[in-house]
């Protein structure tokens, strides 16, 4: 059936937690009401990832962008835009400077290239049909009956496609070891756990587009001679495990998966394992155990997993990310691939950008684009116009990055410089009111409780630099404390059994070298900045300017502020919780912390 018009609905988990499908089941009723089910499509999608603005629905074919959509807003949208071709004024995006029907016309959107999103809010993830209607599986069949294996390798080679989920390595060059490695059996694994605070990239892509992942991790298992394939995926993520499960069905269904694959004689099958949220089975190592049913916990290094993986069979291991790109670069050629990015780092990449930012969501840009691109271009600049004081990337094995570095073009290399990484591609953004002290503390304290203890580096080590950074923050640290976390952070590096704890002193680390002057007014002054340490804070009244109009008083939640109205009043520090409410609420800058 051809139908005049579409109507996208978002549904991501973000928007589906915010009404998005009490808004589907409402726009369906609506097209009923007004007897448009035989005009018009209404699609469930993936992620639009402009999630700060959801729910979000799009028009099809002028493709009208509507953002913020109450269910309520359903029969309207129904009568108004599709009946009489009247847009619904008040649902258009409306920025500070300009407002933009079309998603294309939207800073939000301008910057960003799409080719791991690619399908994310284009197409319905429940149906393969839709898929294979944008060249879905056509990568599939160019390796099995065009390329070959030596080829398909080839062409991920000259892409300089390189893994999204970790150290950054070729993956042409992982898929190449484990071809060479002589065994009967031998495993495709897709790592899909996503454990970072504040990440959803890989999520998101499984819940959007989830026969991408398929399809590469069945090219990967022809080209390195594997016939079984594993995604290992948090039991918390249920509408990706759902979407996953009816995809692989599907693929069952049209031959794209199991026996003798479209007729080539190759074999393969994928099973979907459900890890139970260890932050520390995101280390490849100790997600192996998992799979194999033992207690997720990493080994030495090598053998490598390419020669000793799964039930010690040679094993390719990538993350979701990465195994997206590579149906496009089989299609498009690794040439094509090679082009966008930078000179080390190629591709674009996929980031969650959250954090004091005014446009949250999942971004997906070239390699090589500035973080003042990816902050105010793109992110729209910081919350309630404070300032920019950090981001930080990685998640909580990275590292912040300071204003001075904004124009730092994002690579793998370029975010090593500047003593963070590139990780899943977690961007949290802080402002001036953040505290960078008690931030890493933050990120220690994740990774002190997720650490699964059988090293002495990462479990005493961050234990010990935890300790510290939690006396610092209760006035009771020492210049010497410095010294200590700089040799602590570097012996965690060197000798720690794997990434988890080679990386988690990395918050620290990255503060002291950017933000020493912060720590120091911690340890020496005995005051927090930022008035974010309670136990460094104080709040007071400057009498000069106090009115007296009792707005902190009444808001105060112990009542220690007293004055009488129209004169200064005074806070009972005694009493006081340090809660900062009277700061934030009075409106003439009379209270004041220090």
């Amino acid at each position: 059936m051809a139908y005049k018009q579409y109507i996208l609905v978002c549904s991501g988990t973000a928007c589906e937690s915010n009404k998005g499908n009490a808004l589907y089941q409402e726009l369906n009723r609506a097209l009923h009401s007004e007897g448009l089910q035989e005009d018009v499509q209404l699609v469930k999608t993936g992620c639009f990832g402009f999630c700060e603005k959801g729910p979000i629905i799009k028009i099809l074919p002028d493709e009208t962008f509507y953002v913020q959509v109450d269910p309520d807003d359903a029969k309207e949208i129904a009568s108004e835009h599709l009946v009489k071709g009247r847009p619904v004024e008040r649902l258009i995006y409306r920025g500070e400077d300009q407002s933009a029907e079309r998603a294309e016309d939207l800073p939000f959107y301008r910057k960003q290239l799409r080719l791991v999103l690619r399908n994310c809010g284009v197409i319905d993830p429940d149906s393969i049909d839709e898929y294979i209607a944008r060249e879905g599986y056509a990568a599939l069949e160019k390796a099995l009956f065009e390329l070959g294996a030596d080829r398909t390798i080839d062409e991920l080679m000259k892409s300089g496609l390189r893994g999204r989920g970790g150290a950054g390595f070729l993956t042409a060059k992982k898929w190449l070891f484990t071809r060479k490695a002589e065994s009967e059996e031998k495993y495709v694994v897709c790592n899909a756990d996503e454990g970072d605070p504040g990440a959803y990239m890989d999520r998101s892509t499984l819940e959007g587009d989830p026969h991408s992942v398929l399809e590469a991790m069945t090219i990967a298992g022809y080209t390195v001679g594997a016939q079984r394939g594993y995604i290992y995926i948090r039991a918390e993520y249920p509408l990706a495990i759902e979407r996953l499960q009816n995809a692989i069905e599907q693929a069952r269904g049209y031959g794209l998966l199991g026996e003798d694959i479209l007729g080539s004689g190759f074999g393969f099958d994928i099973e979907i394992r459900l890890g139970a949220g260890a932050f520390v089975c995101g280390e490849e190592t100790a997600l192996l155990a998992s799979i194999e049913g033992r207690r997720g916990m990493p080994v030495p290094r090598p053998p490598f997993p390419a020669v000793k993986g799964l039930w010690g069979k040679p094993t390719v291991i990538n993350n979701v990310e990465t195994f997206a790109n590579v149906p496009l670069i089989l299609l498009r050629g690794g040439d094509w691939f090679s082009k966008i990015g930078t000179e080390t780092s190629k591709g674009t990449k996929v980031f969650a950008l959250t954090g004091k930012i005014n446009n949250s969501g999942l971004i997906e840009v070239p390699m090589g684009t500035t973080l003042r691109e990816i902050i105010y271009d793109i992110g729209g600049g910081i919350k309630d116009g404070r300032a920019f004081k950090a981001v930080q990337t990685g998640g909580p094995s990275g590292g912040v990055i300071p204003a001075d570095h904004l124009d730092t073009p994002i690579d793998y290399e370029n975010l090593q410089k500047l003593g963070s990484i590139m990780g899943s591609g977690g961007m949290i953004v802080m402002d001036e009111d953040d505290c960078m002290v008690s931030v890493a503390k933050f990120y220690l304290e994740f990774t002190v409780e997720e650490s699964c203890g059988k090293c002495a580096p990462c479990r005493v080590g961050g234990r010990t630099l935890f300790n510290i950074l939690d006396r610092i923050t209760r006035g009771e640290g020492e210049m010497a404390d410095l010294k200590k976390i700089r040799d602590l952070s570097q012996a965690m590096r060197r000798a720690s059994l794997c990434g988890l704890g080679q990386t988690a002193s990395n918050p620290v680390a990255s503060i002291l070298r950017h933000f020493e002057d912060e720590l120091t007014a911690h340890i020496k002054k005995k005051k927090c900045p930022s008035g974010k340490c309670k136990d460094l804070v104080q709040y007071y009244i400057l009498p000069d300017k106090c009115i007296g109009c009792t707005l902190c008083a009444r808001h105060c939640p112990v009542n220690c502020i007293s004055g009488e109205r129209q004169k200064p009043h005074v806070i009972d520090i005694n009493r006081c919780i340090k809660c900062g409410e009277c700061y934030k609420v009075c409106k003439f800058g009379a209270v004041m912390r220090g």
